[in-house]
């Protein structure tokens, strides 16, 4: 029988106040050798990961599993070296020249129906002047899924259903905040990786683990902690969605 949906997990670092990111919105390499192993270990126990495009643009990359014993344990699972990566985003613009498109893993898009038109667009043959014969972009994505909403945004919970469906059980949300808050609010986020680094980035303009509009108090997700571990200046801090009760 297929469940409703993948079970989701957010992983995230962030500084001691709660930005992911500074101001300018640069890369977040504040996080250490501990904090980007526990990132790999989540990824590697997940079946495909999700992340926004501006997480894309930021890093360029994704993080692949390179441990020999994560990448033998999802061999002897019977999975593939690397999970499904999935970039969901509503208008497709991305750069073909990102490195995230020579990366050896399954590339996906989740867009919706102008987002897939536009990439449809970038990946065909680009015409040349003169007599030069025409270059083909290769940047690739494996599947376009478009799923929409009759507002035009794109129905993440229908393309949650799609993935269970596919036999994706396990799925790790990298980020932004955006992609976090709009999936709290629709109640599809099942637990929360946070890790809190010795740091403080401030800055009101400065992203968070949760964009979007917010939520009042006596509406707001609550969590439950199920683990606190410290690893030398970190905390690694495990939560999961607590069910709502009326």
């Amino acid at each position: 029988m297929v469940q409703h949906r993948p079970h989701t997990t957010v992983v995230l670092a962030m500084s001691a106040d709660g930005k992911i990111a500074d101001f300018r919105r640069a890369p977040a390499r504040f996080g250490s050798k501990a904090d980007k192993a526990h990132l790999e270990e989540q990824i590697a126990a997940s079946d495909a990961v999700l992340f926004g495009a501006g997480t894309l643009r930021a890093y360029g990359t994704t993080l692949t599993v390179s441990h020999p014993t994560l990448l033998q344990h999802r061999m002897q699972e019977g999975k593939s070296a690397q999970p499904l990566h999935i970039v969901i985003t509503h208008s497709a613009n991305l750069n073909p020249e990102l490195h995230f498109f020579q990366q050896p893993i399954r590339r996906w898009l989740l867009t919706t129906t102008a987002g897939g038109l536009s990439w449809q667009r970038r990946e065909k043959t680009l015409p040349k002047t003169g007599d030069a014969p025409p270059v083909e972009c290769a940047a690739k994505f494996e599947q376009i899924l478009v799923f929409e909403t009759a507002t035009g945004k794109i129905d993440i919970l229908a393309a949650l259903k799609h993935l269970a469906y596919l036999h994706i059980t396990r799925l790790a949300i990298l980020g932004g905040g955006e992609l976090v808050a709009s999936m709290l609010e629709l109640d599809l986020i099942d637990e929360l990786w946070l890790t809190v680094c010795p740091l403080i980035l401030g800055g009101a303009n400065a992203p968070t683990p949760v964009q979007g509009e917010g939520f009042m108090a006596n509406v707001a997700p609550h969590l439950q902690l199920l683990e606190v571990r410290q690893v030398d200046q970190e905390v690694f801090l495990h939560y999961k969605l607590q069910q709502t009760v009326d």
